[in-house]
């Protein structure tokens, strides 16, 4: 990783990573791969709940701020807290992108963009592949 980043609090060796992480999730996660679009998990889901990173269970997403965009992935217009993902830029592909990557380990998430014309408070859709997410659904029985 850059060395402009802070520090991850999780630090594991790329072998440590790969038996923690089954092969898909370790190129998405680990090597900032890509999942197909219309295939995640996580893509049309309404259930309400935490997204945790898959690979340290760190808070990054809650429903209330997932919304649908048809982009094949799943999009949500805010974090769940401000200091749960790392911004940095992405040129790679030939084109300029911002890479969201998990605070806690610096995960590959996906990429945030602005200005696409969603109706969301903040303008913003961060565009988080599935496969580098876990629901955890509320317990709506204990509400």
């Amino acid at each position: 990783m850059s060395s402009d980043l802070p520090e991850p609090r999780i630090q594991l060796t790329p072998q440590e990573w790969k038996a923690k992480l089954n092969p898909d999730e370790y190129r998405v996660l680990r090597e900032a791969g890509t999942e197909r679009p219309f295939v995640g998990e996580y893509t049309d889901t309404k259930t309400e709940g935490v997204y945790t990173c898959r690979a340290c269970d760190a808070e990054l997403f809650r429903s209330s701020e997932k919304f649908d965009s048809h982009c094949g992935w799943p999009s949500f217009f805010d974090p769940a807290k401000s200091d749960a993902v790392i911004l940095r830029p992405d040129d790679s592909l030939g084109m300029h992108r911002v890479e969201v990557l998990c605070a806690n380990c610096h995960s590959h998430l996906g990429h945030v963009f602005e200005g696409e014309g969603y109706n969301t408070p903040t303008d913003q859709r961060y565009c988080i592949n599935s496969i580098s997410l876990r629901l955890h659904p509320s317990d709506t029985a204990a509400d």
